[in-house]
C-alpha cells in the first residue's frame, strides 16, 4: 500500500528586513507565533531523531509512513530555522533562549529512554494537531492582516501536522503501547511548550514595547483560554486506552490548503 503522505519541496524566501511584527493589526499574535516558531529547530530534530532511531524496527506501510513523516518534519525544521534567524537578529534575548532550548532537548535525549523519545513524539503530535484544529476555527481572525508569506509558513506547517497526525502514535504503539509513558510524555511536552512559549512571547512583547499593553494582554489571555478549554481535553483523550488519532475528524480546510503546494 502506498503512503498517503507527500514529501513536498517547500522553500520560503523571507526578506532579510522582515519585521518581527509581521501582523498589521495584532502585534501580540506575531509575538506568540514567533515564540512557537523558535521551538521548532529543537523539538522537531528531537522527534525526527527518535523516529529515525526506530526505523530499523518498522516494516511495510508503517516504515514508509515514518520515512515520509521524517521528511516532512525535517522540512518544517529547516523553514522555521530560516525564519528564526531573521527574528533572532532583531529581538534581544532570543539567542539566549535558543541556547536554553537546545540544552533542554539535549538533556532529554541524554537522560531519557527510546520509549520516552517516541512517546514524546506522539504526544507532541497530539499537541500540534490540537493547535491545527484551534487555528482552523480562528484563522480568519488570526491571519487576515498578517504578512502572507509568514502566514503561509504557519498554515503549511499546520496542514502537514494534520496530514501526518497518526504516524508518531502508530510507531509508538507498535513499539511500546504503554499509556502511562504516553501520558507522562504528554505532561512533559505541554510544560515545555508552555514555558518556552511564555518566554518567547515575553521577549517579543518587550521588543514591541507591549509587555504591559492592556489590549495585547487581553487578546493573549483570550486565545490561551480558548485553546485550553477547547483542545486541552482532546490532548488528554489522546493518551487514553483505546483512543487513536483517527478518532478525531480532521479540519478539511487544511487539506484544501495543501492542494496549492501539491501543484507547484
Amino acid at each position: 500500500m502506498t503512503s498517503r503522505l507527500r514529501e513536498r519541496s517547500v522553500q520560503f524566501d523571507f526578506p532579510d528586513d522582515l519585521a518581527p511584527n509581521w501582523h498589521a493589526t495584532m502585534p501580540e499574535f506575531s509575538c506568540a507565533a514567533n515564540a512557537v516558531s523558535l521551538m521548532m529547530p529543537y523539538v522537531e530534530p528531537y522527534v525526527v531523531r527518535a523516529m529515525r532511531q526506530t526505523l530499523p524496527h518498522l516494516e511495510g506501510e508503517l516504515h514508509d509512513e515514518a520515512r515520509h513523516y521524517i521528511a516532512q518534519e525535517a522540512q518544517h525544521h529547516a523553514q522555521h530555522q530560516r525564519f528564526n534567524r531573521i527574528i533572532a537578529r532583531q529581538v534581544r534575548g532570543v539567542a539566549r533562549l535558543e541556547s536554553i532550548m537546545a540544552a533542554v532537548f539535549a538533556w532529554l535525549w541524554r537522560t531519557r529512554s527510546e520509549r520516552f523519545h517516541l512517546a514524546y513524539a506522539a504526544a507532541s503530535e497530539a499537541v500540534a494537531y490540537g493547535a491545527a484544529r484551534w487555528v482552523e476555527r480562528h484563522h480568519r481572525e488570526l491571519f487576515t492582516h498578517a504578512d502572507p508569506l509568514v502566514a503561509s509558513l504557519y498554515l503549511w506547517h499546520l496542514a502537514e501536522e494534520v496530514e501526518h497526525k497518526n504516524v508518531a502514535y502508530d510507531v509508538y504503539d507498535a513499539r511500546y503501547g504503554s499509556r502511562r509513558s504516553l501520558a507522562a510524555a504528554m505532561v512533559v511536552s505541554m510544560i515545555v511548550l508552555a514555558v518556552f512559549a511564555f518566554l518567547g512571547t515575553t521577549l517579543g512583547l518587550i521588543h514591541e514595547r507591549r509587555l504591559f499593553h492592556p489590549g495585547s494582554i487581553l487578546r493573549l489571555a483570550k486565545w490561551a483560554l480558548s485553546f485550553i478549554f477547547s483542545e486541552l481535553p482532546n490532548m488528554f483523550v489522546s493518551v487514553m486506552p483505546g483512543h487513536h488519532p483517527s478518532d478525531f475528524t480532521d479540519p478539511t480546510w487544511f487539506s484544501l490548503y495543501l492542494l496549492d503546494f501539491d501543484h507547484r
